[in-house]
């Protein structure tokens, strides 16, 4: 394997108690691991908590950060899934300005066509719900820069296996 930096996911099974969140970030603080995106939730087992990691590394870092994740006591398992083994998604929210002549039907034109969905109009602005990959959000960030996005936030990564 190649020891190029890239992106890579790690899902983190917890128990479900105060602090696991203040602990594990805690370690990545102190180990200064690069993190692009930490998502955490629920999951379908009652008292287990879900962690999506993003790392930025070549493969002997993600795999320092996977050893060091066993160090936490609450950790239950640690996945370093291949790309191709799971299914990723981001959700962004996006307010863009209306205030340009025609403007609201060249976004809604765009909007449209990466499936994004309105979930806010307004006079001077509207704001689209987008779920995608991360090229998905990107692109459609991107081709509403021209008409001025007032606010701009996206979760992070979340994966499931196939």
């Amino acid at each position: 394997m190649s020891n190029k930096e890239t992106l890579s996911t790690l899902i983190v099974f917890v128990e479900n108690k105060p602090g696991v969140l203040f602990k594990i970030s805690g370690l990545i603080r102190k180990r200064r691991f690069n993190i692009e995106s930490l998502t955490v939730s629920h999951t379908e087992n009652p008292g287990v908590s879900r962690f999506t990691i993003v790392v930025r590394g070549d493969n002997e870092i993600v795999e320092k950060m996977s050893k060091q994740l066993y160090r936490v006591v609450e950790v239950l398992k640690v996945c370093d899934p291949q790309s191709d083994e799971i299914i990723v998604r981001e959700l962004a929210l996006v307010k863009v300005s209306t205030k340009k002549q025609k403007s609201k039907s060249e976004i809604n034109t765009i909007a449209k066509h990466f499936r994004a969905k309105a979930v806010g109009i307004r006079p001077q602005h509207i704001t689209y719900e987008i779920t995608g990959d991360e090229e998905k959000i990107d692109a459609f960030y991107e081709n509403m820069k021209k008409f001025g996005v007032i606010e701009f936030v996206r979760t992070g990564r979340t994966a499931l296996y196939k």
